[in-house]
């Protein structure tokens, strides 16, 4: 599915990327690769640019954490895009932000795949750089755009639905019935999500899926969808698999609200705070998740954006692992929980270690293959 890439191999090629700060930081210098030139921008030209999905989603939320964190620790503006779930919202304001004359150094979640082609044009033809996170066209790539299109990143969704699939299936012995919310139909990575669930279930010939309802990313769409599917299943759904956490805390809401929680297994993906909280209290019947962090990816994504922009990065030399770049992920059980929890409480100390060691090798969530990721 994915080609390996080695710790040492990382290091060599990530050195082979960096030029001298110092002559980068001046306006108008070039940086050469066989790709042409590359046009760098001087810092105070430069604002950052995140744009989310919504800001009520944790992970988003999580995301605009860690970009006002870097452009703190940079010392560059930050704009924030809220989507409100619309891409029309998305493009357009984008697009005001580009019309107001700033380069830009922009990372963009989408709404929707098809999104990321105007995205990434428009910064293009306004001199910007872009990093898409999670979610694009399968044929629409950075290489295929140039050097404006830095870079695609995301953690691979098949890994992580298998991860949380395997995990449900085990702590149901293998037997049962449980319902899926994916996130959207037209999102990259719910559709590798649930690919990957699919994936791990066929261990399970006991398991079986009842019915899958995309809830938007959203708790309360979580909330409102889990309702229908108790009173349309009742007491035969035995677990719930969402494919991201804010729609598993509606589940877990509208199932307080039948008074059947403690019989019922849930496994979400993102390992929330709120979620870490539900999973350390005894009884939690939370038996999987997946580690990543919004706030990682965003500086991550960001930071890559702004060393292009700086020169920092000769895009034309970047090798395939950092063009379309998998990050780590780790699988969480109840069993291994604390091995993950100290990140959060130093956010700033960790963007201090991001910026030291570069966007594609910093723990806990260094990359580790190149893209695409492959469908089983």
């Amino acid at each position: 599915m994915r080609t390996p890439l080695s710790r040492r191999r990382f290091v060599l090629a990530a050195a082979t990327t960096a030029v001298a700060t110092s002559a980068a930081s001046a306006c108008g210098t070039t940086t050469q690769g066989s790709g042409g030139a590359q046009q760098t921008i001087a810092k105070d030209d430069l604002i950052l640019v995140l744009s989310v999905i919504n800001t009520t989603n944790p992970y988003m939320a999580s995301m605009i954490q860690g970009a006002e964190a870097l452009s703190k620790e940079l010392g560059v503006p930050l704009r924030i895009v809220d989507s409100a779930g619309s891409s029309q919202q998305e493009i357009s304001q984008i697009q005001a932000i580009l019309a107001e004359g700033k380069k830009v150094a922009l990372v963009s979640n989408t709404v929707a795949s098809a999104d990321a082609v105007p995205i990434v044009n428009a910064v293009k033809a306004a001199g910007g750089y872009a990093v898409i996170w999670w979610n694009k066209p399968d044929d629409f790539t950075p290489e295929q755009v140039g050097d404006n299109f830095v870079s695609f990143q995301m953690h691979s969704g098949v890994d992580a639905g298998m991860c949380t699939g395997k995990a449900l299936a085990e702590s149901l012995g293998g037997e049962g019935n449980i319902i899926a919310f994916p996130g959207v139909l037209d999102s990259t990575v719910s559709q590798q999500r649930v690919a990957g669930l699919k994936e791990a279930l066929k261990e399970f010939p006991g398991i079986t899926i009842l019915e899958e309802r995309p809830a938007n990313w959203d708790q309360q769409v979580g909330f409102k969808e889990a309702q229908a599917m108790i009173a349309k299943y009742g007491n035969q759904i035995n677990g719930v698999w969402t494919a991201d956490d804010a729609m598993m805390l509606g589940a877990i809401q509208a199932f307080d609200n039948a008074g059947t929680t403690a019989d019922v297994k849930f496994a979400g993906e993102g390992l929330y705070p709120p979620v870490i909280e539900l999973m350390q209290k005894p009884g939690s019947t939370i038996v999987g998740e997946t580690f990543h962090r919004g706030y990682m990816a965003a500086a991550i994504g960001l930071l890559t954006a702004y060393q292009a922009a700086t020169g920092v990065l000769d895009v034309a030399k970047m090798p395939a692992e950092q063009r379309q770049a998998l990050f780590k992920i780790g699988c969480v059980t109840p069993e291994n929980l604390d091995e993950f929890t100290g990140y959060d409480n130093d956010v700033p100390g960790w963007i201090k270690t991001l910026v030291k060691d570069g966007p594609y090798n910093t723990e806990p969530v260094p990359v580790v293959a190149a893209g695409p990721v492959k469908l089983p």
